[in-house]
């Protein structure tokens, strides 16, 4: 299997294990990792995801492009509403996502970056969206994402040049957030999931669902809505035994209910 999916103490890990390809996302790569994501969103035991490539040289390199028999066009009528790798665009997954970036994340692997919410990077990470250095495009979130992520002429930079960027360019440019050497990378990501499942989970879903739903409307109008998520995380048992938790000086004890 070129995806492994793990769960563990509210965690999911999804490892895209082609290392002998640098983890490039082949067809039967790409429908394995949508079926991953769906069995993700269709669970409620979960606070947070990992995403990863295996081996120490790469995140992902994007498409395999070993026997890539389409053209441009032909690849472009091919529907992913959910971007790259089935998480670029995804806005149905009311779980954070951290990417472990171990390596080159170029391409596709930049654009699944892009549709995470935390990225962690090894001192040694690559970035790139070198599509137009091979006649082709940044088709599936890379040119839509960037440039709302990032300033204008940064990301015009990135896509416009084809240049591999540095782990410490990405974080000065906020994409990064925090840079690890690779030997404790691990650890950085744990510290960082730690933080995240010390949070009530209904409260986790709602905070991303509101980000994920509301970024086209007025502030004022964002407020104003009653998303599913946030109704349920509002009268959910948790919002009482959080701040009763708080009153009594003890850590909460979350139920996801």
């Amino acid at each position: 299997m070129s995806v492994d999916l793990k769960v563990q103490d509210r965690v999911a890990r999804v490892t895209i294990d082609r290392p002998e390809r640098l983890n490039a996302i082949d067809a039967e790569t790409e429908k394995l990792l949508d079926e991953a994501w769906l069995e993700i969103e269709a669970r409620d035991d979960l606070s947070c995801v990992v995403l990863t490539g295996a081996g120490e040289k790469a995140f992902s390199v994007g498409a395999d492009m070993k026997g890539v028999g389409k053209s441009g066009l032909e690849y472009w009528a091919i529907p992913r509403p959910s971007g790259f790798g089935g998480i670029a665009l995804r806005k149905t997954l009311d779980l954070p996502i951290i990417a472990r970036v171990n390596g080159y994340a170029l391409g596709g692997g930049f654009e699944m970056v892009l549709g995470c919410d935390i990225v962690i990077a090894a001192e040694h990470a690559r970035f790139a969206l070198p599509e137009g250095r091979v006649g082709r495009m940044p088709l599936d979130g890379g040119m839509v994402l960037l440039q709302r992520k990032i300033a204008h002429n940064q990301a015009m930079g990135v896509m416009l040049t084809g240049r591999h960027h540095t782990a410490d360019e990405m974080h000065r440019f906020g994409i990064v957030n925090e840079i690890a050497p690779a030997d404790t990378l691990d650890d950085v990501v744990d510290r960082w999931v730690n933080d995240i499942v010390a949070c009530a989970p209904l409260s986790l879903r709602a905070i991303k669902q509101t980000v994920n739903r509301t970024g086209h409307l007025q502030p004022s109008e964002a407020q104003a809505l009653k998303l599913p998520a946030l109704v349920r995380a509002l009268e959910s048992e948790d919002s009482e035994e959080g701040v009763k938790a708080f009153q009594e000086k003890r850590p909460p004890v979350w139920r996801g209910r």
